[in-house]
């Protein structure tokens, strides 16, 4: 109840919306000087949102009153409150489901497991060979290899040969980035996952979907409906047809498959402080569709893997005992999956807040917020007291780095809201009225802790007079 009443003081921060009854238009820009497209209908929200929000900060004796969740005019309410079950769930706020970092073909899935138990047993047959080998046997297969060692050489090397051609063979651009990424599986596998993917998910959330009348799920689809409208120039976008999922679930997560299928969890609606915030991170997961991450980490984990199979056999094989090629297998993985699979997912991660933050801008998006909802999830951190894990250990950006890695994009961002056309941001910036009152914030959370300690121990005493 303490970490709630603290993020009831933080939700003070909050932004008032109304979206516009009288129809309007947006501009949607196609790129550096070029024209934008104008007169798309019903998409009034966002150009008089700019205008009319404003931020607010309590003082500490609202903490005990009730924040009430701000309007939204013929669309329904965001709730604009942290719950205490949402706040168990801020550290781990990840968006992007851990299914999609790889998206195999079916074939590839049943086929992965069988590959490493083929590895390990060639590696234990060469070891148990070596090991019933008669020591002259052994000096004259050693006095072979001397002997055919130039042989060996460029045997090994016309393997590594190989697999440098098929990685260069197999290098694609990434679209708007055009960085250059390796891509394994074509676009047919990736849509046969995707629909499984799917599938699974609905299974699992089936009772949980809120209907298509529901005020939060009718937020989505506007916003993710007007992201999609205003980036229709690029291919990738037009080509995908958006479907909205709402799940009712405290967790603080969302993500778009591959196939452009949106789920949104209700956790967080209520995380995010206004339709800015929420703009950006949807325009970030739509990124990671558009940019078809799910295929890339795909792509680098099988390629990867195929070449991990050549040290899983030479560890089984050089390993004496099997409990030692264990160990040595287990740190062949870690080291692995932290040089190359959690510093490349946190490369994608950045494009992706890249890529979202032009589309958000495109969609005349107060950009200068992205940075804001990062802040706001660090210093919930900081108020709940957790520990803060070096950011080479996970598959993400820390939040700190992430808001700052943002506040350097955002100029540019803004240059691209000036070229759309879209209506100059009123108002003091987002960015510095939450870092004016951070200080406040968290002075005024430990005096509201204090005073809460007090009356407890207070009414901890009183229980224990006797009674009369």
């Amino acid at each position: 109840m303490n970490i709630t009443r603290g993020l009831k003081l933080l939700r003070g921060n909050c932004l008032f919306f109304h979206l516009a009854q009288t129809k309007n238009c947006y501009r949607a820009c196609l790129g550096k000087g070029q024209r934008c497209v104008s007169n798309v209908p019903n998409t009034d929200v966002w150009r008089s949102a700019h205008h009319i929000s404003r931020f607010c900060f309590q003082s500490p004796r609202l903490l005990k009153e009730k924040i009430t969740s701000p309007q939204i005019s013929s669309v329904g309410l965001i709730p604009n409150h942290f719950s205490a079950g949402n706040t168990q769930l801020v550290r781990s706020f990840r968006t992007s489901p851990s299914l999609r970092a790889a998206p195999f073909p079916l074939f590839w899935i049943i086929i992965k497991p069988v590959q490493k138990l083929f590895a390990i047993l060639v590696g234990r047959s060469i070891r148990k060979w070596w090991k019933a080998l008669p020591p002259n046997k052994r000096e004259l297969f050693k006095e072979s290899v001397r002997t055919n060692k130039w042989k060996i050489l460029l045997g090994v090397s016309s393997l590594g040969v190989l697999f440098v051609v098929f990685y260069f063979t197999h290098l694609e651009e990434t679209p708007i980035t055009g960085r250059a990424r390796l891509l394994v599986f074509g676009k047919e596998h990736l849509r046969q996952l995707s629909q499984v993917e799917y599938s699974m998910w609905m299974e699992k959330y089936e009772s949980k979907m809120l209907p298509e009348t529901d005020a939060r799920y009718q937020v989505v689809k506007r916003v993710v409906g007007h992201l999609s409208e205003s980036n229709k120039d690029i291919p990738q976008v037009s080509a995908l047809t958006w479907a909205i999922h709402v799940v009712d679930e405290p967790e603080v997560n969302a993500f778009v498959l591959p196939n452009g299928e949106v789920f949104v969890f209700t956790g967080l609606l209520n995380a995010v402080s206004d339709i800015h915030q929420l703009s950006f991170i949807l325009g970030h997961e739509i990124a990671h569709a558009v940019l078809e991450h799910a295929i890339e980490k795909a792509s680098l984990v099988h390629f990867l893997d195929f070449l991990s199979l050549i040290f899983l056999t030479m560890i089984w094989a050089i390993c004496p005992h099997d409990i030692l090629a264990v160990v040595g297998q287990r740190i062949q993985s870690k080291l692995q999956e932290f040089i190359f699979d959690r510093p490349y997912s946190r490369t994608l991660e950045a494009e992706a807040d890249k890529v979202g933050l032009q589309f958000a801008a495109k969609a005349c998006v107060d950009v200068r917020a992205s940075s804001v909802f990062w802040q706001l999830m660090e210093l919930v951190e900081t108020i709940k007291g957790e520990p803060k894990l070096p950011e080479w250990l996970s598959t993400h950006p820390s939040h700190e780095n992430r808001a700052e890695h943002l506040d350097r994009l955002i100029p540019e961002a803004l240059k691209i809201r000036e070229r759309c056309n879209c209506p100059s941001l009123s108002g003091p910036d987002p960015r510095l009225v939450f870092r004016l009152n951070r200080q406040h914030l968290l002075e005024s959370y430990k005096a509201q802790e204090t005073q809460n300690s007090t009356n407890q121990d207070l009414s901890k005493t009183k229980l224990d007079f006797p009674h009369t």
